[in-house]
């Protein structure tokens, strides 16, 4: 019986939200999963299926990070096999990268077809510093591969090839391949059909170790993406994600997927709007809102909270002191990180007009438009339409400053109004 760890978009140097915590967040997750059903596991080898790092350019923190994970999988005697990325590529033209550097200090095996056009072979067996495929002794084969974007359907193609020319494998055959399959995730251009896959397991793949898309899936029993080892942003917090625990026992493989392991807690909210509310409303509704899913969001965890604020208003949306109401939020459910997505229309009222309507008629009734749109303002709209247009005229007969500040106070000076002007 053999056991592998299977791990994917591990992300490492993750720096979206410009947040160092939330960094750290994704060697945390790494180390965890590998402690736990690695080295807890005593698997025979770890997969890393593309992507182990968020950019090619890494910075020294980010590289100790990744030396100290793989060390701790040297000292278990866990043997690390790895392949490219479309985040850790080598750029085209250029011999070396980061997984080229950890692989010549012995801490993964980095499987690399070779380069045809040069007329290297495509596949070669691992020589302890390079090759394509290696044979592992507890009776595995596992291949790699580059990164191909579009011309994936024709690597394939390249990659059945090469394998009728191999010796004979050992027992179970698993390629790594970091791409994605067709319907697993919306917008995504350039996915795998199940058709352009089907070559590799009628050419002897019994387990396709998929990287790319951060979405958990399998197909037909031997397609396999564990998804990322930590959502990269909030909107992939609906998928399941995690590492594959896989066991081959003669004929059978059984793969599992673990997601008990160090992750940040990632809460989504949504508030909506009627309409009807004021700003102070709108605010005590989102506090509100907040309060009663804390037993959800735990605070003393330090999550990540996403609200948003959806609907119509009938105030200028911009009246609402966003940042003002996002800091406030936060602090109240000791978010790490807590992104206020303010996504509303305001109401807006267009009365009918003739198109021989006088001058002075257009007027009152754009003004009764914009003061019916807000709450504050539309239960005297006709009053104060009618002392919009008098302050005008007064303005245009050249009343003072003085005189015009009188006239605007005198029309705010009823009801809750009064405050508004004290405000202006």
């Amino acid at each position: 019986m053999t056991k592998f760890l299977h791990v994917a978009d591990v992300h490492l140097g993750f720096d979206r939200y410009d947040n160092k915590t939330r960094t750290q967040d994704f060697f945390y997750a790494f180390h965890d999963a590998l402690e736990r059903y690695a080295v807890g596991e005593q698997v025979d080898f770890v997969l890393i299926a593309g992507d182990l790092f968020e950019h090619r350019t890494i910075q020294p923190a980010t590289l100790n990070q990744a030396q100290y994970c793989l060390q701790e999988l040297q000292k278990a005697g866990i043997p690390v096999l790895a392949i490219e990325g479309n985040h850790d590529n080598r750029p085209y033209g250029t011999k070396t990268n980061w997984l080229r550097y950890l692989a010549d200090w012995g801490l993964l095996i980095l499987l690399e077809p070779g380069n045809v056009v040069a007329g290297e072979p495509f596949y070669t067996a691992w020589n302890g510093r390079s090759g394509g495929y290696i044979d592992l002794e507890c009776g595995v084969r596992v291949l790699g591969s580059s990164w191909y974007g579009t011309s994936a359907p024709k690597a394939i193609e390249q990659i059945t090839e090469a394998m009728q020319d191999l010796p004979p494998s050992p027992g179970f055959n698993i390629l790594m391949f970091h791409h994605g399959m067709e319907g697993q995730i919306a917008r995504y251009q350039g996915a795998l059909r199940y058709s352009d896959v089907l070559p590799l397991r009628q050419a002897g793949v019994d387990y396709l170790a998929l990287g790319h898309i951060h979405k958990n899936y399998s197909l037909e029993g031997w397609i396999f993406n564990p998804g990322s080892v930590e959502a990269n942003s909030i909107e992939e917090s609906i998928y399941d994600r995690g590492v594959y625990l896989v066991t081959l026992d003669q004929a059978d493989i059984h793969a599992e997927l673990k997601r008990d392991y160090q992750q940040r807690s990632i809460v989504r909210l949504r508030l909506e709007t009627t309409g009807q509310e004021t700003t102070e409303e709108v605010e005590a509704r989102a506090v509100a809102l907040i309060e009663q899913a804390l037993p959800k969001i735990q605070p003393e965890t330090q999550p990540i909270v996403e609200l948003r604020i959806e609907g119509s208003v009938g105030f200028d949306r911009l009246e609402l002191d966003i940042r003002t109401l996002q800091h406030q939020l936060k602090t109240l459910c000791n978010a790490l990180i807590f992104l206020l997505k303010y996504e509303v229309d305001p109401i807006a009222y267009s009365t009918p007009l003739s198109e021989d309507a006088h001058r002075s008629q257009i007027e009152r009734e754009v003004f009764l438009d914009l003061l019916s749109a807000n709450n504050t303002y539309k239960k005297r709209a006709n009053e104060l339409a009618a002392g919009l247009i008098t302050l005008k005229n007064d303005q245009l007969e050249g009343c003072s400053e003085e005189d015009l500040y009188r006239s605007l106070r005198a029309l705010l000076i009823s009801d809750r109004l009064y405050a508004v002007s004290e405000e202006i």
